[in-house]
Formats: C-alpha cells, structure tokens, sequence
C-alpha cells in the first residue's frame, strides 16, 4: 500500500518539528514520522519519579528566531526567564555581569582583562576575526595564560556549542557574540523542554498534519536523481514530492544507501561527521543548593560547565517541596573518545567542590551521556554541511546543517525557516 503527501519529515526533533509546522501552516500537507514514542528528539524530557527531567537542551532562546516562528504558526511559547538569567562563579562568588558586558566579566578575572575586550572588539570587524584553523583555546592564549578566563571561555564553549574551546574555532564563538543574538535572553518550560515540543506539534496536527510516534524509516526512495518518499520499516510506502531528514547528514545518507549518494558528497558527509559529547548529572534536593536563580557558570572547574536551577522559575518541574537541578561538563576530548568514568568522577568532584555536602543533599535521578548517534550537536560548529542535498527534493535540517556560528535549539528552527523557504519557492502544494 502507499500513501501520499507533499511533504516527508524524519524525525521530531526540534528541527523536525519547526520545519513540519511552517510547512502545514502554509498549506502543504505533511507527514512527520518519529521513531521515539515522544516528540523532540535530543530536547525532549523524561519522567524520573515526577522529575521534569530534560533529555539534552535545556534552555530556550527567547525573542529570537524560535519564539518567532511559534508565533507564526499559533503555537503557545510558555518559556519562564529567570533574573538574571546566568551568574558567574569567580573566586568563590557569584556575579552577575548583567549589563556590564565582556569587560566587566574579563577585568574581575585578570588585569589583562582589557586585551582580551580589544582582541573581542576587533572581531566585529571582518578584518579583526582569527584565521579558520585557530582554536579558541589558542586565541584566548595570546591574550593570557589565567586559568580563570580560559576556564570561562571553556565553559561558554561548552554552553553554547557543547564542544570543548580545545575543538572549536575561535572565528565561530567570536562571529557569534559579536554579530549574533549572543542568546542574551533565555529560560525554561514549565513542562520541561518537551512541554515547547507538544505545543508546536499540537499546532501541526491543529493545522491538519499527521504526526506517528513509535515509527521507523527503513529507507529513502529516489527516483533517478529525485526523492519519491520514504519506506517505513514496516515495508509500507509513502510518496511525496519533498523529504526532510532531520536525523543527520551521515543518517540520511544510509537510509538512501552510499551505494546511490555521489562520490563527493558522500566525502563531505563523513569528513563533517563529528559529533560532540556531553555529561550530565540530573539531581534534586529538598532544599535550595545554589542561589542562581537560573544559570551558574563557572571560571574555575575540572569539568563542570554549567549548572540549572530549573525550580526557581518552574516549580512544576518537580514535587512539591522539592528542588531539581542539572550539572554538565564536556569531556576532554570532546570530539572522539574518551574515558567515561574518568570525565563524570570529575564531573562529580566539582558538584562537591560547589556544593558543600553534595552526596547527603542531593539526591541523584539520572546521569546521561550524550555522544555518537545521539550526541549534543551532529558536527562542531564551524564544520557544518549545507542544508542541500544531490538529490531534487531532499534537504537536511538541524544541528549538523547549522549556519556559521550557531548553536542549539536555536540553530535548528533557523535551519527550519531557511529549509520551509527553499521548498516553497521548489514546490507548490498538491494534495489539500
């Protein structure tokens, strides 16, 4: 049997989902395909004893290109904004830089601090932004050997692009805070970050879209050099016109079979094939354990990037009279292998380090580790591939297809937009 629609999406993660609801809204008729038995993917959320655990993202951009297309396709954006949305923990205390910007973070770090603002403001020149090959480690050592600020530029690295400065290019995070929304802005769902999924999915089924959970691809058809649909693993057929993958670059490629992908892209593909890793440790208390109201980074840690103080602003997220919060460091190295035992009783060390009493007041609910075929971004950022394929009618979106320097849920709903744009200007509806 076969069925017909306008439009294929693979996957509901965030890419998935942004691209299915513009689409449907705009009249084509579109089916999203989901292997999970949930929507979002890698930012979804999971129960954990009545814990809104979230999965992978765990922030939310707010006045940027997510909340806008939410509000072009109808659906609710319930995101809660903590104030001030990021403390610093430097020598011991917690700032907030609200305001004050990269010269009153640096300067409470090192008297060099004015070299490396010069170095940040040279950058919003096109003149101004390091080769492509340097690293941000490298850039930030010809500023300064403090440990502090490499340990601040790490762990923003890690934030942002969950990638290690070790393995990021410093034109990507520099074009990013100097020329890009710099995500000033952010917080949380009160259902955990699924809660935004179910609304947007919510708004595409409204619209007459089909969403099925708890179904495989087992394949992309083609027809020549087009795409012709997908067969599901049950062996069913769907015919469409236009597919959207958004499982990845190297997933699409074997769902088609390297077999009929050219040569040279097949090349690109697997030399940008570069997932990044994270750890996480997910864990509750019934009292407070820190005072940042949303986000606490830190200058000073082995591992630890950031932690989340979800229940500040989204008591929801936990039982009541608890507190529930999330702990996540990059390993070194970020990109390949590396020791995971070693990485978390790092990770661990410095829970302790900032939360005096750690083991008899927390309460642990999970530890994840995101990498391989599901990593926290699909290629680092700086070494995306285009979101086009060889094929007429097929284009990849999401966190391996990402614009220059992006990151995130953020950079899937942009890879969403310009996708949604591209197919309508190729294709108009068929089927209503």
């Amino acid at each position: 049997m076969s069925e017909n629609y306008d439009v294929v999406v693979i996957g509901a993660g965030a890419g998935g989902l942004f691209t299915a609801a513009r689409l449907q809204h705009q009249g084509y008729r579109v089916l999203v395909v989901e292997r999970l038995d949930k929507v979002g993917g890698r930012a979804s959320t999971t129960d954990v004893d009545g814990f809104k655990v979230n999965d992978g993202a765990i922030v939310i951009e707010v006045g940027g290109v997510t909340e806008r297309t939410c509000r072009e396709v109808g659906a609710p954006f319930e995101i809660r904004e903590p104030s001030p949305p990021i403390l610093y923990r430097i020598k011991g205390k917690d700032v907030d830089v609200t305001g004050g910007g990269w010269g009153f973070l640096l300067q409470k770090l090192t008297r060099q601090g004015a070299k490396l603002v010069s170095g940040i403001g040279a950058a919003r020149k096109d003149d101004g932004l390091p080769e492509e090959e340097m690293t941000l480690h490298e850039w930030v050592s010809k500023y300064t050997k403090n440990e502090g600020v490499h340990g601040i530029f790490r762990n923003m690295a890690a934030s942002v692009f969950a990638v290690g400065s070790e393995d990021l290019p410093a034109r990507v995070f520099l074009t990013y805070f100097t020329r890009k929304s710099a995500f000033k802005r952010f917080g949380f769902h009160p259902e955990g970050t699924i809660g935004l999924w179910k609304g947007l999915a919510a708004a595409f089924e409204r619209d007459g879209g089909e969403l099925r959970l708890s179904t495989e691809v087992g394949a992309i058809l083609l027809e020549d050099d087009r795409v012709a649909g997908v067969r599901l693993a049950d062996g069913s057929v769907v015919s469409a016109p236009v597919v959207v993958s958004n499982v990845g670059p190297a997933a699409t490629v074997r769902l088609i079979g390297r077999e009929h992908v050219p040569a040279d892209y097949l090349e690109l593909v697997d030399r940008a094939d570069r997932p990044t890793a994270m750890l996480t440790v997910n864990f509750a208390s019934r009292e407070r354990l820190i005072e940042a109201p949303g986000m606490l980074s830190f200058a000073s840690s082995r591992r630890l990037a950031y932690m989340a103080n979800y229940t500040d602003v989204c008591p929801e997220m936990a039982p009541e009279g608890w507190h529930l919060y999330v702990g996540t460091s990059v390993p070194k190295p970020s990109v390949g292998e590396f020791d995971e035992a070693a990485e978390y009783e790092l990770l661990m060390e410095d829970l302790r380090d900032t939360i005096p009493g750690f083991d008899e007041r927390a309460r642990i609910l999970s530890r994840v580790t995101t990498k391989d075929g599901w990593p926290p971004q699909r290629a680092v950022a700086g070494y995306d591939l285009t979101h086009d394929t060889p094929f007429a009618g097929l284009w990849n979106v999401g966190d391996a297809v990402k614009e220059y320097a992006n990151g995130g849920t953020t950079a899937c709903a942009e890879t969403a937009e310009i996708v949604a744009g591209k197919i309508a200007q190729a294709f108009t509806p068929a089927l209503v």
